[in-house]
């Protein structure tokens, strides 16, 4: 699939459901509205979905949410899309706060996952549980463990945010380090109500960056995941720092990505609001040719970039679908 500027898609983030079992104050806010059960696609449903993908050239496929380890019975949809690893998909990830990764990591490894990104923005236990609303971070930790333990590559996905985890990132660096996971760090996004101005949260990783080469010996590398990080080598720690700037120097012009939300939405682009509606493709009883054509179509209507900005002078959100729906 090539889009209007030249781009091959190759990369789809599938949410498998809106709901998690913590509220970080960046991405939602307390006091969620989640989805009626009867709009979130079946697995199977989900499953097609993703096959329809590979067909047409997609070989990465992450698993989101929300928290997509609280979906019942995910371990199924893991194992189905495992067994085409090999024929046409290439990776199998996922992204997950690590909350139930002490239950699923095996299970996870034994899919066909090799690698899955964790989001732990703080390492202190009181400053976790005021970020994530009512968060342990002992089960976090415990589940990185897990993870690491069942053969996994762990990578930390940390959002940088002024005046609460700013002046702990070198420290999470050098934790990182010692357990041998690789970092990478992440500018809070215009996205959804959370309940509160977000201007006040931004920090611009360009800043973060120059802060850490006054300890870290950052050397430029050619690493990629397929997702939109910029990498450096950590010489001291044998390990990598990532950079995700959406807000300081955005990654459109290589974009490679599209989002389908457990309700079957497809999202072009991460910052902005045009979607196919993909639900109502498969379940008018659309034929694999029928469905390949409604995605190739979307496909055509990949906006060059999104519009993200963060304006003091109009806090509200650049795109009001929370994080937490689109898919992390």
């Amino acid at each position: 699939m090539i889009d209007p500027f030249g781009r091959a898609i190759t990369y789809l983030r599938v949410s498998v459901t809106d709901r998690c079992d913590l509220r970080c104050v960046y991405c939602m806010s307390e006091d969620m509205t989640f989805l009626p059960k009867a709009d979130v696609l079946s697995l199977e449903e989900l499953e097609r979905l993703c096959a329809a993908f590979i067909r047409l050239g997609t070989n990465k496929i992450r698993i989101t949410g929300g928290e997509p380890l609280v979906r019942r019975d995910v371990q199924l949809l893991f194992g189905r899309l495992g067994q085409r690893l090999g024929q046409g998909l290439d990776e199998l990830t996922l992204t997950t706060n690590g909350t139930q990764l002490v239950k699923h990591a095996e299970a996870l490894r034994a899919a066909g996952v090799r690698r899955v990104n964790v989001s732990l923005d703080t390492l202190d236990p009181a400053r976790f549980a005021a970020i994530t609303r009512w968060g342990k971070i002992e089960k976090v930790l415990d589940g990185i463990a897990a993870a690491k333990a069942a053969g996994l590559h762990v990578k930390i996905n940390a959002v940088a945010l002024k005046g609460v985890n700013e002046d702990e990132i070198d420290a999470m660096l050098a934790w990182c380090g010692a357990q041998g996971h690789d970092l990478c760090l992440i500018e809070t996004m215009p996205m959804g109500d959370i309940g509160g101005d977000r201007t006040d949260q931004y920090l611009p990783l360009s800043l973060v960056r120059a802060r850490l080469r006054q300890r870290w010996t950052l050397q430029g590398t050619d690493y990629q995941t397929g997702g939109p990080a910029r990498y450096y080598d950590v010489a001291e720690t044998g390990t990598r720092v990532g950079f995700i700037t959406p807000m300081t120097h955005n990654f459109c012009e290589s974009c490679n990505r599209v989002r389908l939300t457990c309700t079957g939405t497809l999202y072009m682009c991460l910052g902005q609001d045009d979607a196919a509606d993909l639900r109502r493709v498969l379940r008018d009883g659309a034929t694999d040719p029928e469905l390949d054509a409604a995605i190739r179509l979307a496909i055509t209507r990949k906006p060059k970039g999104h519009d993200f900005v963060i304006d003091r002078r109009n806090p509200a959100p650049a795109v009001a679908r929370h994080m937490s729906l689109t898919g992390g």
